[in-house]
């Protein structure tokens, strides 16, 4: 962070490996073992090393103000999830800390993710975007930002160091395929071992979701506090971030495993080309791809606590889009209207996680930054539940929530630069 940054310090910048989440046990039932469930309601510990380059005084005073703004959220994350408020609140303007523009870098800009990074980085009235890297584009100047005249580069893991290293960066964007971002990361983590400086990396694809030392962020359910503290942040993916949201309030009422099945646009198979986003395939079609042991499967199930989940993925015509039908065994009896009542309260204040009362639809969603969740159909014994839920992939799948973690990490307002739909 620059001088004249108002932000309040980290309390730790330490990218070491930490304690494993708190973990409760939640019984079993049906022969489904909730031993090793994660109860999503439990508080995470948050780190307690000295921020690099902060007096005593300073440490404290970060302390003070992480408390403050986590205080409520930590007393109502004790309660569980059948409580009148949300245990998470969103971190509005008042818990903004920093009011200077952050320089950005994008590894990898070429893909649908990447350009709906610009677009929102092009509207915010912080994030100013510095460097873009393509190896397919570099040369070309970039289109669709307006702030300043940016020219593609091709960055190796050497040049993204030296950026780092002579302070030029203060956030890093990875918008690259699964298995790809490893040296750049490992570049970066070498600068900041060798130096005082620490920038904040995201990472958007799947290489850090199960890694303990990173902050797997969905700011929902992942406590807000703890994505306001990371300088390593994993973004969740499109599937597993509408189903985990979709499932979350449920976690102490589950009777069995949650069975999804999920549909999306062929965006979702990125732009190298390939059956699943051959317009030709696809036309008056359905494709059925990965159908057990698929990444989201596990992904869903590590992060929530559970078990297992089975997700059986497809991709069709449309563009963007993504549509969940979630059947969830329950414990005991519910009703639709007990159901979708956690289902508010667990989401009060969160505008981007709309409750709805019939299950909603592709297209209502398609361009918006939210996630719809609705349906609630239970069948005769009360003891089963389907729930439906649609998110855009490109979007709350991706760089919308990108952009939420970069906020909270950075010292914004959580929503700044993210439109919010008013209806």
């Amino acid at each position: 962070m620059r001088a004249g940054a108002c932000r309040v310090p980290r309390l730790s910048t330490s990218i070491a490996p930490t304690v494993s989440r708190n973990r409760s046990l939640l019984g079993r039932c049906h022969g489904y073992n909730f031993d090793n469930a994660r109860s999503l309601s439990s508080i995470r510990s948050l780190a307690a090393s000295p921020a690099l380059n902060c007096t005593h005084s300073t440490r404290k005073d970060a302390r003070q103000a992480v408390a403050s703004i986590g205080t409520e959220g930590v007393r109502q994350h004790r309660r569980g999830y059948s409580n009148t408020t949300n245990p998470n609140p969103p971190f509005g303007k008042k818990h903004a800390s920093n009011d200077v523009p952050s320089r950005i870098g994008l590894i990898g800009a070429r893909g649908y993710t990447g350009q709906a990074l610009i677009d929102l980085f092009n509207k915010h009235p912080f994030m100013d975007l510095r460097h873009v890297s393509s190896r397919e584009l570099a040369g070309q100047e970039l289109q669709g930002y307006t702030k300043r005249k940016i020219i593609y580069e091709h960055l190796s893991p050497d040049d993204v160091a030296q950026l780092d290293k002579d302070g030029q960066v203060d956030c890093w964007v990875m918008a690259l395929p699964n298995g790809v971002c490893k040296p750049y990361v490992d570049a970066l983590d070498q600068v900041h071992k060798d130096n005082d400086r620490r920038s904040v990396i995201i990472d958007l694809s799947a290489d850090r979701r199960f890694d303990e030392s990173w902050t797997y962020a969905l700011p929902e359910l992942t406590k807000r506090s703890e994505i306001f503290q990371s300088t390593r942040i994993s973004n969740p993916g499109c599937y597993a971030t509408a189903a985990q949201l979709s499932i979350a309030p449920l976690i102490d009422h589950l009777g069995g495993e949650p069975v999804i099945f999920g549909v999306s646009g062929y965006s979702g198979a990125g732009t190298k080309k390939s059956p699943k986003n051959d317009p030709n395939v696809l036309r008056d079609n359905l494709v059925p791809y990965s159908l057990t042991g698929h990444i989201h499967e596990h992904e869903i199930s590590h992060h929530l606590g559970l078990p297992s989940v089975s997700f059986i993925p497809h991709v069709a015509s449309w563009f963007r889009g993504i549509h969940l039908t979630i059947n969830i065994p329950l414990k005991e009896t519910l009703t639709s209207r007990n159901i979708r009542h956690l289902y508010q309260e667990r989401y009060a204040g969160e505008p981007l996680v709309k409750i709805v009362g019939e299950a909603p639809l592709v297209r209502s969603i398609s361009s918006l930054h939210h996630c719809e969740i609705g349906g609630f159909a239970t069948d005769s014994s009360g003891k089963r539940v389907v729930i439906c839920s649609t998110i855009d992939n490109l979007n709350k799948g991706a760089a919308t929530q990108c952009l939420q973690n970069m906020n909270l990490a950075l010292g914004y307002a959580e929503f700044e630069g993210i439109p919010i739909a008013t209806s």
